[in-house]
């Protein structure tokens, strides 16, 4: 396995900047209790932004920053299926290809928050344009690299483009979406994300075997140029600017330190497992401690003196947003422990291409899709929902443990889609309600900070997920030889007593998340 705005109060207010037939003033706010303009759609509440450009299509505009957050996603992991096509044409060494993966995911992971807090003083719509032409650009970079060298340079550029347009698909659902829709909103944006997530392996692997031009991998950066042109254009003319009406100077100190802090903790866990966990890693982990804890007395001192954190600690301090970070943390490191051990077993186990191991994934995507689309309409239920999802995924995986156990050396990958299905239908009745409980409580001025946040603990998460599943999971596979279905299985059961470990976690959890739907009553 992904955030501002000037958004709605609990009576569905905004203070989102005001948009005339003119040029955007970036400065002017509409008041909470402004009357309503006729030219305003009936399903924008009062305050909302105005004007043909903006709000004709709420909807429209939350389709084409979706574009974005799906090549955002994608990219994670399109570039798995092309790193033996990459390693053999650009005689890369086995630490370049490493680093041609994680370059993107770590500049990524490292610059959401701040991505998140330059939309809320710069404008959400500069930012993600800004990020998408980013991203765009570096792809061609990353198209017409002749090394390894620059192509690792391309996808560092590139995961700070994706940093900066991600965080920017919350806002727009924050301030164009009137809070009884908001669940639907972001029942989309979960089957997006899942979508992406999951197409990345077919994508990847449909590209590689097509062999486009004689171009082998590169066309794996290529698809991304003309959606990105196109996303481009279609921002620019109806996608509304807004900003967080007290946004101030960006606080430097806060984000030096901060970068500082997430490099030590997350450069060990997606790196150390690759070079098998040398002391740097270990110190790197221990030494975060630290660097979290002088974060957090920057972030003080610059709240003291009256300027604007970066994060404000008291946030974290609030128990819905705490436990539903602590939730998002725990739900996202299921995600990604369950594709790298899966991939593995179908591909080194079982001797699958890259093209059959994503068709594997097909059933697991649609069943992800439609019941994110369902969560969405399942709002009124509550927490209930998130419960049945994480609950079905355990099902899921207990499932996929006791098939694999019995059908040892004779295990086909088509055996195990029945329960991958229910654990897709249960990551999608989980992330989706998942993203707008945690968010639904955020204060209008601190959605853009709690946005960075949520979005990078989705990262650490998959990054930690990743680093437990790979002990598991390799600890128990041992020397054993590629296409050893036997010993690949017996892995893969293994690896999945993790994710039913973190799906009891976040049953127990659950309860301690606010209930939207007993609030609402």
């Amino acid at each position: 396995m992904t955030q501002t705005t000037p958004s709605s109060d609990p009576t569905g207010r905004h203070a989102a900047p005001l948009r005339q037939d003119g040029p955007v003033r970036q400065d002017a706010t509409l008041r909470p209790d402004g009357p309503v303009g006729p030219d305003l759609p009936p399903d924008l509440p009062p305050g909302g932004p105005r004007g043909p450009h903006s709000t004709a299509a709420p909807w429209r505009a939350l389709a084409i920053v979706l574009a974005g957050a799906f090549m955002a996603v994608l990219d994670t992991f399109i570039v798995l299926v092309a790193a033996p096509a990459i390693q053999a044409d650009l005689h890369s060494s086995a630490a370049d290809v490493q680093l041609i993966l994680a370059g993107y995911q770590l500049s990524y992971a490292l610059a959401l928050i701040t991505g998140a807090r330059l939309g809320d003083r710069f404008g959400r719509k500069r930012l993600f344009m800004t990020g998408m032409a980013l991203f765009t650009l570096s792809s061609v970079g990353c198209a017409l690299a002749p090394g390894s060298g620059s192509l690792i340079a391309a996808r560092v550029v590139q995961g700070l483009g994706a940093a900066a347009m991600f965080p920017q698909v919350f806002a727009v659902i924050q301030v164009l979406i009137p809070a009884a829709r908001r669940p639907k909103a972001f029942g989309v944006l979960g089957a997006v994300i899942g979508m992406a997530t999951m197409s990345g392996q077919l994508v990847g692997g449909l590209l590689i075997a097509a062999d486009l031009f004689g171009l082998s991998w590169r066309p794996v950066f290529w698809v991304n140029v003309p959606v990105g042109l196109v996303t481009l254009l279609l921002a620019g003319r109806f996608v509304p600017e807004s900003r967080a009406p007290e946004a101030r100077r960006l606080d430097l100190p806060g984000a030096v330190v901060l970068t500082v802090a997430l490099t030590l903790l997350v450069v060990p866990l997606v790196e150390g497992r690759a070079y098998g966990w040398p002391l740097w890693a270990w110190l790197g982990l221990a030494a975060s401690v630290p660097a979290f804890a002088a974060f957090g007395l920057v972030e003080r001192r610059v709240e003291a003196r009256g300027g604007a954190p970066l994060v404000r600690l008291r946030l974290l301090g609030e128990r819905p947003f705490a436990v539903g970070m602590a939730l998002v943390v725990l739900t996202y490191a299921g995600i990604n422990s369950l594709f790298l051990v899966l991939s593995l077993t179908l591909q080194d186990g079982l001797g699958m291409d890259a093209l059959g191991a994503g068709l594997v994934y097909t059933p697991f995507a649609v069943a992800f899709f439609a019941a994110s689309l369902v969560a969405g309409r399942l709002a009124r239920f509550g927490r209930r929902v998130l419960l049945l999802g994480a609950l079905a995924g355990a099902l899921g995986f207990l499932g996929t443990i006791a098939l694999t156990l019995n059908a040892g050396a004779t295990l086909t990958a088509w055996e195990v889609v029945p329960t991958l299905l229910l654990v897709g239908a249960g990551n999608g009745l989980l992330v989706t309600p998942l993203l707008n409980a945690v968010l639904g409580t955020i204060r209008p001025g601190e959605v853009g900070m709690a946005s960075g946040v949520l979005s990078t603990g989705q990262q650490i998460g998959g990054a930690v997920g990743v680093a437990l599943v790979g002990i598991l999971y390799y600890g128990t596979l041992g020397g054993a030889a590629h296409h050893d279905t036997g010993a690949y299985g017996h892995a893969l059961a293994a690896a999945l007593v993790l994710n039913v470990v973190l799906a009891a976690a976040i049953s127990a959890l659950l309860p301690l998340l606010p209930d939207a739907a007993a609030r609402r009553a």
